[in-house]
């Protein structure tokens, strides 16, 4: 356990230099490793779940090697293996308390001709896996994992053990919005026979997309489509810059947006426009944002840019945020984001509401729950309105929150909204537990004492 106390804090100020993009970086490090030539991936986050990738790709035969590069980042080098020369493990794959390192690298898997078992941690093993292992095993994939009824409902967890081979193309569409389930299904279409095409009910993030066309795949984009001819050689560009997680940034977005006489940099945030919805978002609510964008075909060798991805820095001053309504098919674009929004959505003026939020539920923790438990205790006004079909969350706007005693759940984006809140709140606040924070942000604390007057 890892408590923190938090006092609030007049104002914030300064500049931020983000760790790279979490999502991004765990599809460059594993489309490197399943690619032809070597690949320097720059502006690597080391946060455990990223790590989590990486040592399952080292347990795969890929070799990779580590250098510093300042401020907590690094530079990995993947040395590619090309897509079927993979090795089977010698032990279990364990995957941490990363989904996505489990739901991905579970497709790469559906293509060797090899028996494996991918593991994980005490949370993980909680989430459900049902989504990602039937369609693989529509694709040809032999799956077992441990099965337990959820809802009066068959559903899947791990571990989970997978024997792969010559997989069928198929057309499979989703019932269920997700870019980590739709992620496995093309990794598993590089090694189907034929054109795999997957259907999302709304279009979610494209990192790998993106990534895979940078890497030479044969794959098109089709509105909410994703046609992916397999058996295509994938080749090493040599070198990736990973752009600031714009996740990351959300934090620092919403504490100068609700701390008065606040202004803050943030430098080269990822802006793909299927992971920006929290700017959109914080927009419509009055917050005072402006953006500088870089552009997105210019030379990864060109200290900090992407090629595959936009990205910018984003100018933010205090504003006094009004209520908002987020549809449901606005939060496929904004589902890491919204813990820290639900915080935003306190300070602003009237009632915001976010409607099909289900998915919350299914996190590292229920984030529902996480957050309407602590944010209550500080004095918010919440309603959580359950119908069979859906979930909204409705926050009426208070003039302050009181600082009180709060609980991480163990789950980073929790702890790390709760510190956020902290901040802004009245009187002192407690954190129980901030270790799990590590997750996706290993220097959280020492950027935001860097800001924070």
């Amino acid at each position: 356990m890892k408590p923190q106390t938090v006092e609030p804090c007049s104002f914030t100020e300064g500049e931020i230099d983000l760790l790279g993009d979490k999502s991004i970086a765990h599809r460059a490090a594993i489309v490197s490793a399943i690619s032809c030539g070597k690949t320097a991936i720059q502006n690597f986050p080391p946060n455990k779940d990223c790590l989590c990738t990486i040592n399952v790709l080292k347990n795969l035969g890929i070799k990779i090697k580590i250098e510093p590069a300042g401020n907590l980042t690094k530079t990995v080098t993947v040395f590619g293996r090309g897509l079927g020369r993979i090795k089977k493990p010698k032990q279990p794959l364990f995957a941490g308390e990363s989904g996505t390192t489990l739901r991905l690298i579970l497709g790469v898997l559906a293509g060797q001709n090899f028996k494996s078992t991918l593991t994980a941690g005490r949370f993980l093993s909680n989430r459900p896996m049902l989504r990602v292992t039937a369609p693989l095993r529509k694709m040809g994939a032999q799956i077992k994992a441990k099965r337990e009824a959820q809802n009066a409902k068959p559903e899947e967890y791990p571990p989970i053990t997978i024997k792969g081979g010559k997989l069928k193309a198929i057309t499979y569409k989703m019932p269920v919005a997700s870019a980590q389930v739709k992620s496995a299904l093309i990794f598993a279409g590089l090694y189907a026979k034929g054109t795999t095409v997957v259907i999302e009910p709304i279009k979610t993030r494209d990192h790998t997309e993106q990534m895979l066309k940078y890497f030479g795949a044969d794959i098109k984009l089709l509105g909410n489509k994703v046609v992916i001819k397999g058996n295509r050689k994938l080749f090493s560009p040599s070198n990736i810059c990973i752009p600031g997680d714009i996740s990351s940034a959300s934090f620092f977005m919403i504490l100068a947006s609700i701390i008065p006489y606040s202004r803050i940099l943030l430098k080269s945030v990822g802006l793909n426009p299927l992971r920006s919805g929290i700017i959109r978002v914080l927009k419509r609510m009055g917050a005072d944002i402006r953006i500088s964008v870089f552009g997105s075909r210019l030379p990864a060798a060109q200290a900090g840019f992407s090629e595959f991805e936009p990205m910018g820095d984003l100018i933010v001053r205090s504003s006094q945020l009004k209520g908002v309504t987020v549809k449901s098919k606005e939060i496929p674009s904004i589902i890491d984001e919204l813990p820290i929004l639900m915080v935003a959505a306190c300070f602003a003026k009237g009632k915001s509401i976010f409607e099909g939020v289900g998915e919350l539920r299914v996190k590292e923790t229920d984030r529902i729950k996480s957050m309407v438990e602590n944010l209550v205790k500080m004095g918010a006004k919440i309603k959580v309105a359950r119908t069979a079909q859906s979930e909204k969350i409705i926050i009426s706007g208070v003039k302050k929150l009181k600082g009180s005693n709060v609980k991480s759940f163990s789950d980073h984006r929790t702890a790390m909204s709760m510190l956020i809140a902290g901040l802004a709140a009245e009187g002192k606040s407690r954190i129980d537990d901030i270790g799990c924070i590590n997750k996706s942000y290993p220097n959280f604390l020492t950027t935001l004492e860097g800001i924070i007057r």
